[in-house]
């Protein structure tokens, strides 16, 4: 299954689940990224870390190493 880290700019994708064997799953969650919800890479810097995700109505900033754990399956247009 592909993960956040992997979405390219612009890209719309729905949380299936969070990998709770990851050191931060637990941050993750406690900052809105929950299975069912809706986020978008708002932004790819160029150096690739840490990424922009948009979710809820806001821009979050995470390094792609915390991106592998938020599992996803992409929208379709």
């Amino acid at each position: 299954m592909r993960t956040a880290a992997h979405l390219k700019a612009g890209e719309k994708a729905v949380i299936e689940d969070i990998n709770n064997d990851h050191p931060s799953a637990r941050r993750i969650m406690e900052v809105g990224f929950t299975p069912g919800e809706i986020i978008e890479l708002a932004f790819e810097p160029v150096f690739k870390d840490p990424i922009a995700i948009s979710i809820r109505g806001t821009v979050i900033a995470i390094r792609k190493s915390e991106a592998e754990c938020i599992l996803i399956d992409h929208i379709k247009d």
